[in-house]
């Protein structure tokens, strides 16, 4: 039985959304080594009470997940997954994310190659290949083929995990779960109130005000000198998460949810109200929380999510209601093949580092030049993306 009832199809302003969202991220990142830029192009710093463009990057894609979700359920349910079948998918996608980031998060820092006894660059390439060959997409009938490359896959990340040292001679820690890793324990959290609620859009509202609760109840000092509640504020961080991929579900369920027939204007109507619904309550927790996405604070989170959503539905009337889509094309690789993407510029980081090579000159690395620079690469790592795609090298978690 499926929660609502949605469209089979994709929906190009969703893959729109993702695919510049990407974009940003990979200019975003390149810029951040960059020197004597405006301080709006950068993070704000975590007691700065305030966000720029740069800091709405990472939550688009927790928002972008959220507006996922439903789709991905009900298509699941309609092809005739049990509920076991689903929480098993649900689980293992969770899994993959997280041990993504688990290994991002060891690669950049914390390492001691002496007593690893090989190069970092070396050891996060061949992580990375692992990921490629775990979660290719293979478009062969031998089944037996597929098992051997995975099994290889699994059995190098168990290689690298085990010859890794950190600097005290200890093995490898989840020091924290990285940017994937975060968005894993989101989705996982939005899939387990999705299913409860019953894809119920209002209830769905209501468990954002829980996670919004949950966030303020953990920064009580009481609370947090409690060690039998010590759950509480080490969950703080991803209930506020879950709390934007919970915006993209009901964000998702407003423009296409066709339980009930809807004309298309009120459809918006209602987005704008949700948009204005978060700016206002994050307007009202500002006294009390400043907006810092270091600390993934409600403020930060509503502000974002309230942001996307109307980025969101100017996309909608732009691509899917006004047919003005040709611009699409240049996003869709990226869009469709998300994680391969994604890892494409710690690739080229890897590699350069490893073979000790510098792809940019000192007037590049400051002002115009580092910003044009970041746009330069950004395109260019859209451009391996189609590459590749044509190559059928796509990735799935």
């Amino acid at each position: 039985m499926q929660y609502n009832k949605l469209s089979t199809q994709r929906i190009l302003s969703i893959d729109a959304l993702r695919g510049i969202t990407i974009l940003v991220m990979v200019f975003v990142n390149e810029l951040a080594g960059a020197n004597d830029i405006p301080g709006w192009m950068k993070h704000m710093h975590a007691d700065d009470d305030a966000m720029s463009f740069v800091d709405a990057v990472f939550p688009s894609f927790l928002f972008i997940v959220g507006m996922s979700i439903p789709f991905a359920i009900n298509s699941r349910l309609a092809k005739g997954d049990s509920f076991l079948q689903l929480q098993q998918h649900i689980l293992f996608r969770t899994l993959g994310l997280l041990v993504l980031g688990f290994f991002m998060v060891n690669a950049e820092g914390g390492y001691d190659e002496a007593a690893m006894g090989i190069n970092i660059n070396l050891w996060a390439l061949l992580f990375l290949a692992a990921v490629i060959i775990i979660w290719k997409v293979y478009y062969t009938a031998s089944k037996k083929l597929v098992i051997v490359l995975k099994t290889i896959g699994f059995i190098t990340l168990a290689v690298l995990a085990f010859i890794y040292k950190n600097k005290d001679g200890g093995h490898i820690t989840p020091r924290w779960w990285g940017i994937l890793g975060l968005i894993g324990w989101a989705y996982l959290y939005a899939c387990i109130f999705y299913q409860l609620l019953k894809g119920n859009k209002y209830w769905l509202a209501g468990a954002i005000a829980f996670c919004v609760a949950w966030y303020a109840v953990a920064k009580i000092p009481q609370v947090q000198q409690t060690a039998w509640l010590h759950f509480i504020p080490a969950q703080s961080g991803n209930t506020a998460h879950t709390s934007i991929v919970l915006c993209g579900i009901v964000a998702s369920l407003i423009f296409f949810d066709e339980t009930k027939s809807l004309a298309i204007q009120k459809r918006f109507l209602q987005a704008i109200r949700f948009a204005a619904i978060l700016f206002i309550v994050g307007y009202l927790l500002r006294p009390y929380y400043k907006i810092s996405k270091i600390y993934a604070t409600p403020t930060w989170c509503l502000y974002s999510a309230g942001f996307c959503t109307l980025i969101f539905a100017f996309l909608y009337w732009l691509i899917d209601i006004k047919q003005i889509k040709r611009w699409t094309g240049f996003f869709k690789p990226a869009a469709s093949n998300p994680l391969l993407t994604y890892i494409i510029p710690d690739i080229i980081y890897y590699l350069t580092s490893l073979f000790g090579i510098s792809l940019i000159s000192e007037n590049l690395d400051r002002g115009l030049g580092g910003i044009a620079w970041s746009v330069f690469f950004a395109v260019a790592v859209m451009g391996i993306a189609i590459l590749l795609n044509k190559l059928k090298l796509r990735l799935k978690l």
